[in-house]
């Protein structure tokens, strides 16, 4: 019986790919399990809700996501915005309590970004400005550095909000717990050397292992160490969400299901391959409801997709979602088998590995780019980090919102309005400015570009700044240039017809220059063209400059003859 060379070598190359599946899935597994354990901290949930959000959550994307590699867990930011309105709803943090809030508030972050990807809003995904979103990680970069930063000390502080409570931990340093710091300051020094050394190594997994070979070998808890005690050996069990909780948590599951969103399209777009299909957007909204929503049934916290994780499964070799599988798988075993052991771990070891990987959330270089790109963008990075660390993480989300929101309306508010100047001696038209001051214009001409769509919030700005430069330049012609304005709409086309009218009365002419199809049709239909004529509706600049030298040799006259 004769094999199929074909079908020999697909099965062959099915092994290979499912072989490295499985080495980037337990790879991944030492990274994202000590990780998850972490951020359940930040969240002040029990360990065992980070192990939670890596097993169902990551089960349950990896069967509907569109990305090939993007591992779902909990991670830095929403560990935070978790906390923060955990703590509103369960101020004396009762466990029983928290766990049932936090299973209704994963449940409901589920459910928004399921009716969020039903309503197909998938292009939300773009909706923060990066200026914005990189102020606003910043701020909760250093509110989660300074929130571990007791645990690394040994020491107790009341929170209050920020700057309170780092003047609280600089109040109480001189009570820091010598042991308590010497673990965490190992911790630190493995998994920073670590990291430098080997890059996507499984460094929180030896740092997590020899936090609990300490703590056992020198008996950490009874010398006055935190660790974390007791873990449900086992499953998660069922957990059913308390719909009087509904009301006060809406708030803060928008926010939460917003940058979860916000951070999975993030990862899932940085490390998807040439060959593979893009993101899907929507498809990504149900993925992720879908792993919330389960993971809710089991207390998870809420969940998205890592960078770091994800990275490490990229570069591990990871091709398929059969990487996810495994990790969770990994996870199951280690509730069912190794929870005794997770209980010796020192709290300490856990504060190093979250300030370790929330660390890289504040990026001072970034800052500096933008600086230099723009300082108008800087300056609403700031206020979003400042939004951050004075207000709240949920309140900051709302200032991220809002700053992207005026950066944006800013921006269409003042288009650029150019005047347009030839290169001396070339057939190069361009906006006139400092960088080429030999550039010419023609006496008499005035070409004008506006550019973006123009309509009601900026045509005003518009109507000014080319009515500056007829002030200024006094032209026989003002030539339109329309070729970068992409719409206009009714307010913007009353202005333009008004300037007509003003531009005569002014003893000028005003040409349109380069409409595109759809422009040209408004016109069109507002009667402006049948006013104008096809002497004063111009291909382009350059036919622009052509008539009116032409004009000018007939008789200087920049009016057009009599149709």
């Amino acid at each position: 019986m004769k094999t199929n060379p074909a079908s020999t070598e697909a099965k062959q190359s099915g092994n290979i790919a499912l072989r490295f599946d499985v080495v980037a899935g337990l790879t991944a597994a030492a990274v994202v399990l000590p990780k998850a354990m972490a951020y359940a901290t930040v969240a002040g949930l029990p360990v065992a809700v980070g192990l939670y959000t890596a097993f169902i959550p990551m089960l349950v994307y990896a069967l509907l996501g569109s990305s090939k590699v993007l591992s779902v867990s909990s991670t830095t930011t929403l560990g935070i915005l978790a906390s923060t309105q955990l703590g509103l709803v369960v101020p004396d943090g009762d466990p029983t309590k928290l766990i049932t809030a936090v299973a209704t508030l994963t449940a409901l972050v589920g459910v928004l970004l399921i009716l969020a990807g039903l309503l197909r809003l998938g292009f939300v995904a773009n909706f923060i400005s990066t200026p914005v979103l990189t102020g606003f990680k910043a701020g909760i970069g250093l509110v989660i550095v300074l929130d571990q930063a007791p645990k690394l000390l040994g020491i107790h502080i009341t929170k209050q909000g920020f700057f309170r409570d780092l003047l609280s931990v600089a109040n109480q340093l001189p009570e820091t717990s010598l042991i308590t710091l010497t673990v965490a300051a190992a911790t630190l020094l493995v998994l920073i050397s670590m990291e430098r050394l080997w890059p996507h190594s499984p460094a929180p997994l030896v740092a997590v292992g020899g936090g609990i070979a300490a703590s056992w070998l020198f008996s950490l808890h009874a010398q006055g160490v935190s660790t974390v005690g007791l873990i449900p050996q086992g499953l998660p069990s069922l957990t059913i969400p308390d719909l009087a909780l509904i009301e006060q948590l809406v708030p803060g599951a928008l926010g939460i299901a917003l940058m979860s969103f916000t951070e999975s399209i993030a990862a899932g777009r940085a490390f998807a391959g040439c060959a593979e299909p893009p993101i899907n957007a929507n498809r990504e909204l149900i993925a992720l409801g879908a792993a919330n929503l389960g993971g809710a049934m089991t207390g998870a916290m809420p969940a998205g997709g890592g960078t770091t994780q994800t990275a490490v499964v990229r570069a591990a070799g990871g091709r398929s979602q059969k990487a996810s599988l495994v990790t969770a798988s990994t996870a199951a075993a280690i509730m069912l088998l190794l929870s005794p052991l997770l209980s010796l771990l020192p709290y300490a070891t856990l504060a190093a590995v979250v300030i370790v990987y929330s660390a890289g959330l504040i990026k001072p270089a970034e800052f500096i780019t933008i600086l230099k790109v723009r300082k108008m963008e800087f300056r609403w990075a700031i206020v979003a980090c400042l939004g951050v660390l004075i207000f709240g993480t949920l309140q900051g989300i709302v200032i991220a919102i809002i700053m992207s929101l005026v950066s944006l309306s800013s921006q269409a508010a003042h288009p650029p309005v150019y005047i347009i100047g030839r290169k001396r001696g070339k057939d190069v038209l361009r906006p006139l400015s400092s960088e080429h001051p030999d550039d010419e214009t023609l006496d008499g001409l005035l070409i004008v570009r506006p550019e973006g769509r123009l309509f009601f919030v900026n045509v005003q700005y518009v109507a000014e700044q080319i009515g500056i430069l007829i002030e200024q330049h006094k032209p026989r012609v003002l030539a339109l240039d329309m070729s970068r304005v992409t719409d206009i709409e009714y307010s913007a086309l009353q202005m333009l017809m008004e300037r007509e009218k003003g531009a005569t009365e002014a003893g000028a002419t005003l040409w349109l220059v380069g409409l595109n199809p759809g422009v040209l049709e408004i016109v069109r239909h507002a009667g402006l063209a049948d006013r104008l004529g096809r002497e004063r509706m111009l291909f382009n600049a350059r036919t622009a400059i052509e008539r009116y030298q032409a004009l000018q040799a007939i008789g200087g006259n920049s009016q057009p003859p009599a149709s």
